[in-house]
């Protein structure tokens, strides 16, 4: 039996030691493929790394490019800007400055001519007043020889009232102002109770007026509804005292003349004139009623 076992053992192990060998050269092939694969990958992928590494430096090339002309642009911008200011900026500060000096100028000699105005009002009033006195001062002209009682004087009209009023009316629509100032005067003083007399007086303070004599104005105005009650140029009178208050800068005073006028007289034909100057103080001017102030 040990010898049958022998024999088939070494009958045996040559099969044995040949499937070995057999599966050992296959498995040596798929290794050696393997080896070979992971080479080719290898390879491949080196070039991709490499490609990639050149892109990569391209790209970080263009960047630096782009980098190197934004700085170059932006620092051209800035020598533009910096030139745009001292050639635009400066001049326009300096053109600033200048005109305000000239503002301040206008204001200086616009503060100067208004106290001129006003010194020249001034001086035509007194001069106003002194020719009124020295007219008042200066003695009656001697009448004619043979006229009146011996040693007498006349201190008559030698106009009738009618034609009186008549000249000093044609004067004023003339424009000799100071003609008719003098006729009207004469009026008041010879026919002064006449019905025509209020009318005299309100268009003797309309030529001071006309001649900016403000102060003389005001008294005029005055004396047509102080002295002429219930007169037909009582609401004229009102209505013009307004204006020369607007025109001595009296504004609240003037309003109250022109509401008086609307509230005594909304009637008369200084009404709707006197309306308008009360709309341009700044106030509703109501059809009946007293004025109320517009709201803001």
């Amino acid at each position: 039996m040990l010898r049958r076992l022998c024999v088939l053992t070494l009958a045996c192990s040559p099969a044995l030691m040949w499937g070995a060998s057999k599966e050992i050269m296959e498995l040596q092939r798929d290794v050696a493929l393997l080896q070979d694969q992971v080479k080719q990958l290898q390879q491949s992928q080196d070039k991709q790394l490499s490609a990639i590494t050149e892109l990569v430096r391209q790209a970080l090339d263009t960047a630096n490019r782009a980098n190197t002309s934004i700085a170059v642009m932006q620092s051209s911008f800035q020598d533009s800007v910096k030139n745009e200011k001292n050639d635009v900026v400066a001049p326009v500060v300096g053109l600033s400055t200048r005109m305000d000096s000239m503002s301040n100028d206008f204001r200086t000699v616009q503060q100067a001519v208004g106290d001129l105005t006003s010194a020249v009002q001034k001086l035509q009033a007194q001069l106003t007043d002194v020719g009124n006195a020295v007219k008042v001062l200066q003695p009656p002209a001697a009448p004619p020889p043979g006229t009146g009682p011996a040693g007498a004087t006349s201190s008559g009209p030698t106009i009738s009232a009618t034609d009186l009023y008549n000249n000093a009316k044609g004067d004023y629509t003339g424009g000799k102002l100071d003609i008719a100032l003098q006729e009207y005067s004469d009026y008041l003083k010879y026919y002064g109770n006449t019905d025509l007399a209020p009318n005299a007086q309100f268009f003797i303070g309309v030529i001071h007026y006309s001649q900016s004599n403000y102060d003389q104005a005001l008294n005029d105005f005055d004396a047509v509804t102080e002295k002429y009650q219930d007169n037909n140029k009582t609401p004229d009178a009102l209505y013009y005292k307004g204006l020369t208050l607007l025109k001595m800068t009296r504004r609240t005073d003037a309003y109250q003349e022109f509401k008086e006028v609307m509230q005594r007289f909304p009637q008369s034909s200084a009404a709707p004139q006197a309306c308008t100057k009360i709309k341009d103080l700044g106030y509703h001017c109501p059809a009946t009623g007293a004025p109320s102030r517009k709201k803001k």
